[in-house]
């Protein structure tokens, strides 16, 4: 049990936080069920092992996306915000957690209701999950520590896409651990989908493969492997998804590695200060507004760069021929921004486009057919990777001969990390991803497609006010435009050079491949020290050398 006490004068009055069990689940009985936070997979196991369904009368929530009503087996729920609290007749209403930051909600709570309250006890149901990971923390909770880091990339496993939980920032890092052996000191342990997918890695000491959904395993063997890594690793790197290391120890260390530092804010704010202990960053611009936007402390800030920028000044040599990309004299790659999905997933659609192509700007087959010759004639090809979560059925470009679509499928099997890809890239178009401030640091040409920037700004918005002005490259509104950056590019001018050094310097601190080396050095994990007590090696799985300042060009 969890208190809070409030002093003054003579009395102390005190909130607690209580697991529902079925031992106590009488004391609820008759009253009213205010649930804490929005989750249908919560209310669904709730409801299920205790059928309290026609008790629940409302739930409050601190996403102001999730307020109103929505309808719950035949019963429409009434969601209101946190506020609503402050009024309720707590001597007819329990209040039930269903979250798994039910410590954190107990605190909002907590605030919410004050210090002018009688004594009161606040539940939290746990679900299959947390009810595993407690009897797992409580198995380890007296053992130290030990020497295991643990990876895992892409968001929450509900929104899976194959390739993403081996990817980013967190592959980035893993990779160039194992070129430095830290493998010999820490056992490396990803959290993957399937482990199978990975047997390439089983011959490399000290690195496993595990699969997330162990967490909820009915083989008592999987549920052991799983919760050993997360109860007892003093390291725990994440890109995106972090809600799986909810209720580590005070003495492990969450690393939030995140996707990037770009242009676009954060859709819906909650503050991530307790979640994790670090996030990086890759300039003290960015710092100010991730501690801003993520709710998180300076000093939980550091500023190292992203692991995946590495990967730039290492391209692959047969990337562009494993992806069967004509040869060209020049490679212009383009980003669009995600907008639809095949999949509708509510949490990250924006708009769908109206266009015959699916893109933007280019937006009828005669205008594919013109940037096509065009490119022809100039020996140029136009490569189009679409975002992960992208329906490649409403991109065409069908019958081109120098614009190739990559989707990311073809991506994952051919094993090829986008930012490795784009270390090739003699000019980059863009909108508004985070990819473009990146390939800032390779200080070739940048185009960015701003035909929608408004309408963007009202529905996304920006971290920075003027957007325009914050944009490394030339400004393209018009199908016109897109044919201008062709021809600069193709012959060899770069008229936005000035401003994309300039904003360099503001939004990136470090423009080196050692970024991977920076994080492990901050978090006192590895330390120059100890590279230079030894040799570099090449790596195992892919003969990659980093840290050397080997930094190659596309053509070398």
């Amino acid at each position: 049990m969890i208190s809070i006490s409030y002093g003054g004068g003579r009395k102390q009055f005190a909130m607690k936080l209580c697991k529902l069990t079925e031992s106590n689940i009488s004391s609820i009985t008759g009253k009213k069920i205010c649930c804490v936070e929005k989750s249908v997979s919560y209310l669904e196991e709730l409801c299920q092992k205790y059928d309290v369904l026609e008790q629940i009368s409302c739930i409050v929530d601190t996403n102001r996306r999730n307020l109103g009503q929505f309808a719950f087996h035949g019963k429409e729920i009434e969601v209101v915000y946190i506020s609503y609290l402050a009024d309720m007749n707590l001597e007819e209403t329990a209040i039930v957690i269903t979250s798994d930051y039910y410590k954190e909600v107990f605190e909002n709570i907590a605030a919410v209701l004050g210090p002018d309250i009688s004594d009161i006890t606040i539940y939290y149901f746990a679900n299959r999950e947390t009810e595993y990971e407690e009897t797992y923390r409580d198995r380890y909770a007296e053992e130290p520590l030990k020497n295991i880091i643990v990876f895992r990339s892409g968001p929450h496993a509900s929104s899976y896409v194959k390739g993403m939980d081996f990817g980013d920032n967190a592959r980035a890092l893993f990779e160039y651990a194992v070129q430095i052996g830290l493998n010999r000191t820490y056992e490396l342990v990803w959290l993957v989908k399937e482990p199978k997918e990975f047997e390439r890695y089983a011959s490399v000491e000290n690195i496993s493969f595990l699969s997330y959904e162990w967490s909820l395993s009915e083989k008592q063997t999987e549920r052991d492997a799983y919760y050993r890594v997360l109860c007892l690793a003093k390291y725990i790197f994440f890109t995106d998804a972090y809600g799986f290391a909810r209720n580590c120890r005070k003495d492990q260390v969450r690393v939030q590695l995140w996707h990037g530092c770009g242009f676009k804010t954060r859709v819906n704010f909650v503050r991530c200060e307790k979640r994790y202990e670090y996030t990086t960053v890759i300039s003290d611009l960015y710092a100010d507004i991730h501690a801003d936007i993520y709710g998180l402390r300076k000093d939980q800030v550091l500023v190292t760069g992203y692991a995946k920028q590495d990967w730039l000044f290492h391209p692959g040599k047969e990337d562009i021929r494993k992806l069967q990309i004509p040869d060209a004299e020049k490679y212009i790659f383009w980003l669009p921004t995600f907008r639809s999905t095949e999949r509708k997933l509510e949490q990250l659609n924006e708009y769908a486009l109206d266009s015959e192509t699916g893109l933007p700007i280019v937006k009828t087959k005669k205008q594919m057919d013109v940037l096509n010759d065009l490119l022809a004639e100039k020996n140029t090809v136009l490569i189009i990777k679409l975002h992960p979560f992208q329906d490649r059925s409403e991109v065409f470009c069908e019958g081109c001969t120098n614009i190739h679509l990559i989707e990311n499928e073809d991506l994952v099997e051919a094993d090829i990390p986008i930012n490795r890809l784009l270390g090739q890239a003699d000019a980059l178009i863009s909108d508004y991803s985070s990819a473009a401030v990146d390939f800032m640091l390779l200080d070739r040409p940048i185009a960015f497609m701003l035909e929608d920037v408004e309408e963007y700004e009202k529905s996304r918005g920006f971290v920075f006010e003027n957007i325009r002005e914050w944009l490394p490259g030339k400004e393209i509104f018009v199908f016109e435009d897109v044919c201008s950056f062709v021809e600069e590019v193709a012959s060899g001018r770069d008229t936005t050079g000035n401003k994309r050094q300039m904003l360099r310097s503001k939004m990136h601190k470090y423009c080196d491949d050692n970024n991977c080396r920076r994080i492990l050095e901050e978090l006192h994990i590895f330390h120059r020290s100890d590279e230079e007590k030894g040799s570099v090696r090449t790596c195992a799985i892919n003969g990659m050398k980093y840290g050397k300042n080997e930094a190659q060009t596309r053509k070398n």
